[in-house]
């Protein structure tokens, strides 16, 4: 499986005075499979530690920061000649008391050992019994399979080659062939572990299993972390989001989780969410001048989750609708794209993302993205209604800018839109 992030890893190795790395993630995107992955192509040794279940070393930091002590204790351990050579993993790091601390005491007392670390997003955001070492660490995000990834790993990669290189006149030919894998896609979603169980045996029903118990997984992580007393609020939350994307005006309502809800209620679970990687809040914005964020409204914003494929295992759609043209796309008035689209957007990064909608509600652009210097409008097509009102009117009144429809039509140019199929949003920026 092949992950755009390694080239972000390689990148990290070769730079002079790097240090210790988190990758960040919610738990099931693969980090685990990434580090090693990139230890074995770019390393002589390695040695992988997981804390959740090495009795052994699970206490190693707690009595000091004796980074001789430390790593003759891991070599012991594990058997293994730790020279500045190894890649040392430090995998679910949160599990070991004081173990994030000890990020900080390697980079200053031996920079000169790499390390990768990663662990529960919601665990590393909240470990209290650690003091965060705030500018020792860097971090690169980890998000599921991108939809040119699961093209990729489906054994596709001359479909994806066309798509990076643009050829929409070859695109459109076969466009068959990319219509069916995004169903796919949309059904399977981009967690490792889901796709490579299709791959290797093509059972719907075992996907869905594993779907599940990732799902289940998502829920033991609340008991886990969160305080007892917001577990209930956390998990209203989470299970809301289907309802509240499959209404037509698409803003998170607290009252919809329950009568008479408030944000100072809820406020916290969301953020919890947020920082536990499994939610995106897309927050509106009032103008379309740079910079967004100064036009924020903070009393109104959509929420997202981690994967399209979770969200069809939540919703307990059949895999029936594989075969019936696209109403995948179509299903809850379209959520399930606008869901797509964004996961695709987070999957680039470097860009802030919102949404825009009329103080009348006479208008609305699915996403407004601020990325090198510009803003983007995009608006999101799942059925083959192409009417695009409110992006036309958008663009006019903010002069300069040009608007992106992501469609299941091809590729069109116009002078102040482009429009891109689904399947071939790669970028934004042309």
């Amino acid at each position: 499986m092949r992950r755009v992030l390694i080239d972000k890893l390689r990148e990290w190795k070769d730079m002079s005075g790097h240090k210790p790395l988190i990758i960040r993630g919610a738990r099931q995107v693969g980090k685990t499979w990434l580090m090693k992955e990139f230890a074995k192509t770019e390393y002589k040794n390695y040695v992988y530690i997981n804390f959740d279940d090495n009795e052994v070393l699970n206490n190693v930091f707690v009595r000091d920061f004796d980074i001789d002590r430390i790593l003759m204790a891991i070599s012991v351990s594990e058997n293994v000649e730790i020279d500045s050579d190894t890649l040392l993993i430090f995998d679910e790091i949160q599990e070991a008391p004081r173990g994030i601390t000890a990020l900080k005491y390697f980079n200053e007392k031996a920079p000169q050992y790499d390390i990768l670390a990663a662990g529960s997003l919601l665990g590393i955001s909240m470990h209290h019994n650690d003091s965060f070492p705030v500018g020792k660490v860097e971090f690169l995000d980890l998000y599921p399979l991108s939809f040119v990834e699961f093209a990729d790993a489906m054994g596709q990669g001359r479909l994806v080659q066309l798509l990076e290189r643009g050829d929409w006149e070859l695109v459109s030919s076969t466009a068959s062939k990319y219509e069916q894998l995004l169903r796919l896609y949309f059904y399977l979603g981009g967690m490792p572990g889901v796709v490579a169980d299709y791959i290797e045996n093509r059972d719907l029903n075992s996907v869905r299993k594993i779907q599940q118990d990732i799902l289940d997984s998502y829920d033991v992580d609340f008991s886990k972390h969160a305080p007892n007393n917001e577990v209930p609020r956390l998990r209203m939350v989470w299970h809301s989001v289907v309802g509240q994307l499959a209404k037509e005006n698409k803003k998170f309502i607290y009252g919809f989780l329950k009568k008479g809800g408030r944000a100072k209620e809820f406020e916290l679970a969301i953020e919890w969410l947020r920082d536990a990687g499994l939610l995106y809040k897309i927050p509106r914005t009032k103008s379309g001048l740079l910079p967004l964020a100064a036009y924020e409204d903070f009393s109104a914003f959509k929420v997202f989750i981690v994967d399209v494929g979770l969200m069809c295992a939540m919703c307990k759609l059949p895999a029936q609708v594989l075969i019936e043209g696209d109403r995948l796309f179509t299903d809850f008035k379209g959520a399930l794209t606008e869901q797509y689209v964004l996961q695709q957007l987070v999957s680039m990064g470097d860009m802030d993302i919102y949404y825009w909608s009329a103080d009348n509600s006479q208008g609305e652009i699915d996403f407004l993205v601020q990325h090198a210097g510009k803003v983007i409008p995009i608006e999101v097509k799942a059925a083959e209604n192409l009417q695009s009102k409110s992006l036309r009117a958008f663009v006019e009144k903010y002069k300069g800018l040009k608007g992106l429809r992501v469609s299941m039509s091809g590729y069109r140019e116009q002078d102040w839109m482009r429009n891109i199929p689904l399947y071939g949003l790669l970028r934004i920026d042309g």
